[in-house]
């Protein structure tokens, strides 16, 4: 399995996804400022790897603080996460593993712990391991939707180097692979970072799943020709009633798979629902800076000082989605039903 993440040593370990597919080489991770340089610079990305890099990194920060008594230690935690939580804005489960460092810290104070620093590296280490746990749970109920046979268009990455190992979107094929189904992947090559081409085929073809890679403008073009029978995406936040924010041209697949009468599934853990938000509306949009549009890797494509709009995102209405696989089940429309249904305890279908 790739390991996206690890806790070695009291260091965190992150496979470098920007030397990708060129290179497979790993960052050592020492102080919780390089964790958030890590999360800004897209060394480790996806919602739920970027969640369980925060939650490293803030028990990295706890290491770091010199012994205090238990409130004084509160106190400067809080900054270390406060800042932490300002390296990507869109994604929720960076907020949310921050969530559950703080409500873990505030257990061990009140439990009278004497070594708080502890009970956060053992917090952080179990959301690592929870979320791979939770991958393969995701997985194992999105299987079904796959057809012996289909053809599946995906886009960005969604596979384990999105999470802690396994992944979402990418996790929900793996399954079916595993189950012996024959199916084949077209690959958005997903601009301007190219996660699709770099990073979900160099782990299709580790998995010896077959796939096809294509640019992100065909896609209209496979769908009018019969060549897609589903597409599945991950998410980065989906507000209460099913609206959901992944890679920018996330909307424009959803939009073209209902126009040709094509299955759009959303594949993501329940920590990626943002409850406090009504509709997509709300969702926090990043901009990016222009020379991921006017550079690759360095080499300048554009006019030199071309303008550049580059939201890193865009969201994609609940009346497009299909399904919403998660690892309690699948939730499906009305979304603000089943999602409420959901946080009260009741199954999911």
């Amino acid at each position: 399995m790739i390991k996206t993440i690890n806790w070695k040593n009291n260091t965190v370990v992150l496979i470098d996804q920007n030397a990708l597919p060129s290179a497979e080489k790993y960052i050592t991770c020492k102080f919780y400022k390089e964790v958030i340089s890590a999360i800004k610079d897209l060394t480790v990305r996806g919602a739920p790897a970027i969640g369980v890099a925060a939650a490293m990194g803030a028990a990295l920060g706890a290491l770091q603080l010199p012994s205090l008594p238990p409130e004084q230690f509160r106190r400067k935690f809080i900054t270390i996460c406060d800042e932490i939580a300002q390296s990507r804005p869109t994604a929720r489960n960076l907020f949310w593993a921050l969530e559950q460092m703080k409500k873990c810290l505030d257990g061990a104070i009140c439990s009278g712990k004497r070594d708080l620093a502890k009970e956060l590296v053992n917090e952080a280490k179990s959301i690592c391991l929870e979320d791979i746990e939770i991958n393969r749970q995701l997985g194992k109920h999105g299987s079904p939707l796959i057809a012996d046979g289909d053809n599946i268009l995906t886009h960005c990455n969604a596979g384990a180097l999105a999470t802690a190992g396994y992944g979402t979107a990418l996790g929900v094929i793996r399954a079916a692979h595993e189950q012996g189904k024959k199916l084949h992947v077209y690959v958005d090559e997903t601009r301007p970072i190219l996660q699709g081409a770099r990073l979900t085929a160099w782990e299709l073809q580790k998995e010896n799943i077959p796939f096809t890679l294509i640019t992100d403008n065909m896609a209209g073009f496979l769908m009018r020709q019969g060549k897609i029978d589903k597409v599945i995406v991950g998410a980065d936040r989906i507000a209460a009633n099913g609206d959901t924010a992944n890679k920018i041209g996330t909307y424009s697949l959803a939009v073209l798979a209902q126009a040709h009468r094509i299955a759009f599934y959303v594949a993501a853990p329940l920590s990626t629902i943002d409850v406090s938000l009504k509709t997509g509306a709300a969702i926090p949009i990043e901009e990016r800076k222009g020379e991921e549009v006017t550079h690759f890797r360095g080499v300048l494509s554009a006019p030199k000082g071309t303008k550049v709009y580059n939201p890193a995102f865009d969201v994609t209405e609940a009346k497009y989605i299909g399904a919403i696989i998660t690892e309690k089940g699948i939730l499906k429309k009305p979304y603000h039903v089943t999602i409420a249904r959901m946080y009260k305890g009741e199954k999911c279908s």
